[in-house]
């Protein structure tokens, strides 16, 4: 773990998450895409989307219509999700919880799974924000919703400035250049690398996971490891 200053023992009452990348050890759409022959082609598009470029609504629509998914495959990407998440994320969700810390998830990735993956982490589905896709009676894919933020770059600002209305003291934790846009908004910014490892995350990071596993949360939080 990189920590570019000492810890503040600031009482944080709201933990944010990115997903892909982050709670899960996967890309959604990456594996969206590997599924129906266009692995190679989408992985690039994302890599240059949470690395380097940032998101937009082009590169949104670009990998969407390489991909095409069906509801089935995003509906079951909920427990592909769950089945790679974070080591010892379990153990930090429940320890937030018992703590009585709110627990959001921020992400750009298709609702119908994200949402399905809070539940198996126990993420009220009202505290989870990510982009609806639309399909037809087939269960085909049709469409996304245009009208997100989180298509965009500085998408995830919007949410947050959303969350910030009901929570003051924020930690907000995330993998990519999308996550890293809120650090000027949130009590404590922490990056996660874990999952994919990037240089230049960990460069504009204070704090930054380099180890796979979760705990490791807990002391950028200030919080008590629960053994």
């Amino acid at each position: 773990m990189t920590i570019n200053k000492p810890v503040p023992s600031t009482s944080l009452d709201t933990i944010i998450f990115d997903c892909d990348g982050t709670l899960s050890h996967i890309e959604g759409i990456d594996e969206l895409a590997k599924e129906n022959g266009v692995g190679e082609q989408v992985a690039q598009l994302t890599a240059a989307a949470m690395g380097s470029i940032g998101m937009s609504p082009e590169l949104y629509q670009q990998r969407l219509d390489l991909v095409l998914p069906t509801a089935q495959q995003v509906t079951k990407l909920a427990q592909t999700y769950f089945d790679h998440k974070a080591p010892d994320l379990l153990h930090v969700i429940k320890t937030l919880q018992s703590l009585q810390k709110n627990i959001y998830i921020v992400s750009a990735g298709l609702y119908p799974a994200v949402e399905g993956f809070g539940k198996l982490l126990n993420i009220p589905a009202e505290n989870i924000f990510a982009v609806d896709v639309y399909f037809d009676d087939n269960g085909d894919y049709k469409d996304f919703d245009h009208n997100s933020p989180l298509t965009h770059a500085n998408g995830k600002r919007i949410i947050v400035q959303q969350i910030k209305q009901k929570h003051q003291n924020i930690a907000f934790v995330g993998d990519g250049l999308s996550d890293y846009e809120v650090y000027d908004m949130v009590t404590r910014f922490i990056g996660y690398g874990g999952a994919f490892y990037r240089e230049n995350i960990k460069r504009l990071c204070q704090y930054y996971i380099t180890e796979p596993s979760m705990l490791r949360l807990l002391d950028c939080l200030s919080l008590t490891r629960r053994q």
